[in-house]
């Protein structure tokens, strides 16, 4: 049985990203910023709970980058080629003069493509990233 208790703890953070976390409670429709954080914990767990998982997945990895940073994209590169046998496509965007985002389309075991996800969002250089999944066999 699960334990229905609510317990309270504090989060620190920034005017300006309690601000503009502000905004998007009111945006959604939330009653308070209680249930939109129980939604954003609740959507990463289901993201996490993919790690490890030698089931076979499909989805994508979106990165949105600085292409002027010293490296990356070899890095990126490398990172890709070294597991192609995951990478269904690729498509690049030219947003601005310095910003690309990049849509990696995937499939392989659950914890290879987090595996991948988790090194390309954390090169230097990678403003944003955010990788999606969906199970392709049934559970």
């Amino acid at each position: 049985m699960q334990d229905s208790t609510l317990k309270r703890f504090g989060v620190s953070m920034e005017n300006h990203l309690l601000q503009k976390f502000d905004d998007l409670v009111k945006q959604r429709g939330y009653e308070n910023r209680s249930e939109a954080v129980r939604d954003l914990v609740r959507d990463a767990l289901i993201q996490q709970s993919w790690e490890g998982n030698e089931q076979i997945v499909a989805g994508t990895i979106l990165l949105f980058y600085n292409h002027h940073q010293r490296n990356l994209l070899e890095e990126m590169t490398a990172i890709q080629h070294s597991v192609h046998d995951l990478i269904l496509a690729t498509t690049h965007f030219h947003i601005d003069h310095h910003s690309c985002l990049e849509i990696i389309v995937v499939k392989g075991k659950g914890k290879d493509i987090q595996q991948l996800s988790n090194k390309l969002t954390s090169l230097k250089g990678v403003e944003y990233g955010k990788f999606t999944v969906s199970p392709v066999e049934k559970i």
